[in-house]
């Protein structure tokens, strides 16, 4: 395989520094050049011209997801790889829809890392197991659902077994403003408790 080029971008000091130790141990792989934020890395970026690109999400200033469309237009070729310590598939989605070609946990093992860096460079996606299921997921859902976003999230952690006032304080939101988003998926659903209401939002994939 011929030689691959690889930045960093990560604001962990010991991850990167890890990372970039791990990757130039691998024959054909280089670390070119590592950055502790995308403001850093944005005026090098042409220069560096790297195969494929392991960005953090949670940066300080601009974050990896709102930067991939700009690293992308200036390294058309370039593949980027997420790497987080978030699970959230609203996050997962928009870094796979401005572009990511993979989107990894932080806690993966180094030789997922680096097979994951193998795969995008021969055309694949690659993605942590959890990632991956949780992607197929959010593609099963039915697009055509009654419920509104907020209305979905809620019935979802109803689902998990959260209650109505730990949903308002993990939501940031008032304890009525819940009690009426799950009168309106009630009515929505034309189910009389959160059982049925359960068991229909599951049947119709809306879940």
């Amino acid at each position: 395989m011929k030689h691959t080029s690889i930045v960093i971008i990560e604001d962990d000091e010991v991850l990167r520094n890890a990372y970039t130790t791990l990757i130039n141990d691998v024959d054909n792989f280089y670390v070119i050049n590592s950055y502790a934020s995308v403001e850093d890395a944005s005026n090098k970026l042409i220069e560096d011209n790297p195969d494929v690109i392991l960005l953090d999400i949670e940066l300080p200033g601009i974050s990896g997801t709102e930067a991939i469309p700009s690293i992308k237009k200036k390294l058309t070729g370039c593949h980027i790889i997420m790497l987080t310590v978030y699970e959230s598939e609203e996050q997962i989605l928009n870094a796979l829809s401005n572009g990511a070609s993979g989107y990894l946990t932080k806690n993966s093992p180094m030789a997922k890392i680096l097979d994951s860096i193998k795969e995008v460079r021969e055309g694949g996606g690659a993605m942590s197991t959890n990632v991956a299921r949780m992607v197929i997921r959010s593609f099963q859902k039915n697009q055509d659902s009654p419920l509104s976003k907020r209305e979905t999230q809620i019935l979802k952690m109803v689902s998990e077994g959260k209650s109505r006032s730990q949903i308002a304080n993990e939501l940031f939101i008032e304890l009525e403003t819940v009690k009426t988003h799950l009168k309106n998926v009630y009515l929505k659903l034309d189910v009389n408790s959160k059982a049925d209401a359960i068991k229909a939002a599951r049947e119709d994939k809306l879940i």
